[in-house]
């Protein structure tokens, strides 16, 4: 049993302490941001080489590495995104009368230059990881940047709780491309495919003849999904997941603009 709790475990623990350590660089002051950038990405080169190092290590320690190393290269492309240096060419509020496909596009217009940014996090790890038998950090990479782009699309288009507490205040302008709504049609298919991928992953560990680093990889991986999946429910059910990370967060909530009821004009 222990063969898949301690990766489970250790899952929780890294997803729950990077969250939040996010969290609190991206509250600190302005003037702490290119400090904390500069040390991320020394971090960040740091574990790109640990992904490449491990990319043929078949075991346990490999799979561990592997996972850990792609939760740091995500942290990074948070970090960029959330403290604007790596955001769009359009970092500001959409106009009042803006709907439909517009109003995407220059949601869209605020983080270009993110996705773009994940895209070639993904490339690199794909490189460093081509033709090797560890292939846990490529998987952990592209499941965070698969159910971030669900959960992104699930705000856009309308949840119910918003969780506006989590932008610092100068991304306040974000608020204008958020919806709250009771439900949205996406957010089904987002949670039965996370759904399904948590369970085709744990069924991965659990079957007969898997060799220790798979029932490893295949248990962090299970359990990043399961996590990723819970965040969805965390947009629409009446919970107060935002304590989970209270200790991360400053005293007082960022200013954020009061954002109105899906179908309600904005004034």
């Amino acid at each position: 049993m222990s063969a898949y709790a301690a990766p489970a475990l250790y899952a929780v623990l890294l997803w729950w302490s990077a969250t939040g350590l996010v969290l609190v660089l991206q509250h600190l002051p302005r003037r702490t941001h290119p400090r904390s950038m500069v040390a991320a990405s020394a971090v960040l080169a740091a574990a790109l080489w640990a992904i490449g190092a491990v990319a043929d290590d078949d075991t346990e320690t490999g799979a561990y590495v592997g996972f850990t190393a792609a939760v740091i290269v995500w942290g990074w492309q948070e970090m960029s995104y959330y403290m604007g240096f790596v955001s769009g060419p359009k970092a500001a509020a959409c106009a009042p009368n803006l709907r439909g496909l517009d109003r995407f596009l220059a949601a869209l217009g605020t983080s270009l230059w993110h996705e773009f940014a994940i895209l070639l996090g993904g490339l690199a790890i794909l490189c460093l990881t081509w033709g090797e038998g560890n292939r846990v950090a490529l998987w952990t990479y592209a499941l965070l940047a698969l159910m971030n782009a669900s959960a992104r699309l699930n705000l856009f288009l309308g949840v119910r709780n918003l969780h506006a507490e989590f932008l610092p205040p100068h991304l306040g302008y974000l608020a204008c491309y958020l919806s709250r709504r009771p439900m949205n049609p996406l957010f089904p298919v987002s949670v039965t495919l996370g759904t399904a991928a948590t369970v085709l992953l744990a069924r991965g560990a659990l079957g007969v003849d898997v060799a220790p680093h798979m029932v490893t990889g295949m248990s962090l991986l299970a359990t990043l999904a399961a996590l990723a999946t819970l965040e969805h429910w965390f947009l629409m059910l009446p919970l107060p997941s935002a304590a989970l990370w209270n200790w991360s967060l400053p005293g007082r909530a960022a200013p954020v603009t009061e954002v109105p009821e899906a179908g309600v004009p904005r004034e």
